[in-house]
């Protein structure tokens, strides 16, 4: 299976606390660090422009 990704590489910048923790839980959870980031974005919830309009 070959999907092909649109992609947009982007930098991050942690604190050093931050980066641990992020380590920390890659390696107990076996998972690279991209794939956690996904997920946590993935998990946002954003609302439409007209959603926005209807809130003002």
């Amino acid at each position: 299976m070959n999907k092909k990704w649109a992609t947009k590489r982007i930098t991050v910048n942690l604190a050093s606390s931050e980066a641990e923790k992020l380590e920390k839980y890659c390696q107990q959870t076996g998972r690279p660090a991209t794939d956690v980031i996904r997920e946590l974005i993935r998990g946002l919830s954003v609302q439409s422009q007209d959603e926005q309009k209807m809130g003002d």
